[in-house]
Order: structure tokens, then C-alpha cells, then sequence
């Protein structure tokens, strides 16, 4: 669900830049009023929660690939706008280091996944709470969540080839309308991916919930559940591996040598767009998650641990000047 670089046109990577601004704004005055600064630095156990999840890409028959993002995992924990501060950081490291998303629809990711994501899935998980156990409650919200944040940015993709056009007719960015768009951006996230997320929010609920009664670890029922996260958090940097076995690139992140010879209209497309041609790109440390020198695993799983590393270490300096 990242956007890559020049997918979007600069006035649209522009107006949804813009349009995070105040979100980000009440973000971070909702969590300076409502989080006291010894707890900054869960927000940045959520961050690393959702920086390894979206490690783990799944294959769809077809050749593509998706993840999980835990947004409604972390608003459960932190609240909505504590979740949007989270996945934004998530967001701006992958995009910073890893070459995960574009600088440039840093703004669009993350309004289709910190924004739009934890706030659909949270208001829908509040809603359901009330009639069913917690960790269903989340599950059907995380389901609900990510998929609304898939339509949003198929919208994204399909309002560019109506909009941003040569003399030719060719599409300048993305190159395929809101017809081709929305069903293949919603097909894998209604099914597998849709489903991963709903097993990842819902299954981390349940087992939070049980640390926090004292069934899981710890005999300390305040601090299990911080516990409980770091144990996990360690085994899926461990697994995160998995992903580099699912073949092929997620929808709408195809590196520019590859899309003319796409075939998603049934006939291959032709030509490059000229904005993926001619557009920003920024040389990054680890594109990929892959690191020069090492094999794929160990480059994968350093990965892990330096984005983990880093989001965490935002939020406990986040913490510390706060508290000053």
C-alpha cells in the first residue's frame, strides 16, 4: 500500500501533505494533553510494532504482494491520534532509509494508513466492543480499517490517469484509471490481506489482554504487557524473513523498468509514464531492506532491527524532552 515516487502527481502528493498538516497538528496536541511523557515511548513500541509488520509481505495468485500495518492495533493501544503519530513515523522512515514509499507521497501514505486506517478501524472497534469480546472487536475493526485505507489510496491511483495526461493521452504517473484501480487494489485487501490484519490486531488484543490478567508472563499484572510486546516484537524481527519469500511486487509499486511491460488492461501497457521517467528519486542507505555485502536474510533482519531501533528511539527522546 506504499505509494512509490512520482505514482502520484506533485499538486495530489501536495494537496494530501497539506491536508496532513493539521492532522498532525491535533495529533500532537491530543497526545501531549492526554499521554504523560513516561508513556511517549509506547508510541514508539506501536511505531516498531507497525514497521515489522509491513516486513511480512504475502503473495496473491498473479504475482502480487501486500502486508499487514497494525494502524487499529495501535490506536487500540495509544488511541487514534497517538496512532497516527506512530504509523507517520513509521512511514517517514521507511520512505527515509528504506526506500519504502515516496518522500513525495510521504503526506498521501500517510494519510490512506495513519490517518484514515486507525480512525475507521477504532471507531468501528469502539462501536463493536460493546456486543462482542474485545479481540473480535478488534479483529473486525483492523479488517475494516486497512481496507478503507486501500480505497482510498486505489482512489488516489485512479484519479490520476483522468487527470494528468501528455499531448498523447498518455498517463503521466500512475497509468490506471479508477476501473482497473479499485478491484485490484481491493482484491487482495478484502481477502488476504484484509484477513492478515484482522488475525495480527485481533490476535495481539487477546494475548495483551491475558498478560494484563497475569495468565501469560509476568507476575507483575502492570507491567506484563510491555513485557508481552517485546517478547513478540523480538520473535517477528527473528520471522521477519518470511517475507522475502513471497515473489513479486505489491500493486502500484512497480519500478519504472517494469511497468511499460505490465499487462493489467489485459494487453501490456506500452510506454513509461514520463513523470516515473522524470520525476524525484531519492538515493536511499538500505532500498529494499537489503543491506550491501550481506545476504538477503541477515540484510532483512538488520533491517528490522535498525527500523525498530530507530522508531523506538524517536519516541524515548520525544519522551525525554517532554519531561524537561
Amino acid at each position: 500500500m506504499h505509494i512509490p515516487e512520482n505514482y502520484l502527481s506533485p499538486s495530489t502528493c501536495g494537496v494530501l501533505a497539506v491536508a496532513m498538516a493539521p492532522i498532525w497538528y491535533i495529533s500532537i496536541q491530543k497526545v501531549k494533553k492526554k499521554m504523560p511523557a513516561e508513556k511517549l515511548p509506547l508510541l514508539g513500541i506501536a511505531a516498531a510494532f507497525s514497521f515489522v509488520a509491513m516486513m511480512f509481505n504475502i503473495p496473491l495468485p498473479g504475482g502480487t504482494t501486500g502486508h499487514a500495518v497494525g494502524g487499529t492495533l495501535a490506536a487500540i493501544m495509544l488511541g487514534p491520534w497517538g496512532a497516527c503519530l506512530a504509523i507517520s513515523t513509521t512511514l517517514l522512515v521507511q520512505a527515509l532509509f528504506f526506500g519504502d514509499g515516496g518522500i513525495l507521497a510521504l503526506g498521501a501514505n500517510c494519510f490512506n494508513m495513519a490517518f484514515v486506517l486507525p480512525m475507521a478501524g477504532y471507531s468501528l472497534y469502539q462501536i463493536l466492543r460493546k456486543h462482542l469480546p474485545d479481540s473480535l472487536a478488534a479483529a473486525v475493526g483492523g479488517y475494516v480499517g486497512i481496507n478503507a485505507a486501500a480505497l482510498v489510496a486505489a482512489v488516489e491511483f485512479g484519479l490520476q490517469p483522468l487527470l494528468f495526461t501528455n499531448e498523447l493521452g498518455q498517463a503521466l504517473y500512475c497509468p490506471y484509471p479508477l476501473s482497473i484501480s479499485i478491484p485490484a487494489m481491493m482484491a487482495g485487501h478484502l481477502t488476504i490481506f484484509g484477513l492478515a490484519e484482522a488475525i495480527f490486531t485481533g490476535g495481539l488484543v487477546l494475548y495483551m489482554s491475558k498478560a494484563k490478567a497475569g495468565q501469560q508472563i509476568g507476575t507483575n499484572s502492570d507491567q506484563s504487557p510491555i513485557s508481552a510486546l517485546y517478547a513478540i516484537l523480538i520473535a517477528m524481527i527473528v520471522l521477519c524473513p518470511l517475507g522475502l519469500l513471497a515473489e513479486g511486487t505489491a500493486w502500484g509499486e512497480w519500478a519504472p523498468e517494469e511497468i511499460a511491460e505490465l499487462t493489467e488492461t489485459g494487453t501490456a501497457l506500452g510506454y513509461t509514464p514520463q513523470g516515473l521517467l522524470e520525476g524525484f528519486n531519492l538515493e536511499v542507505f538500505f532500498p529494499d531492506y537489503a543491506i550491501s555485502g550481506l545476504p538477503d536474510i541477515f540484510g532483512y533482519v538488520l533491517s528490522a532491527i535498525m527500523g525498530t531501533a530507530m522508531v523506538i528511539l524517536a519516541f524515548k527522546l520525544m519522551s525525554a524532552a517532554v519531561a524537561k
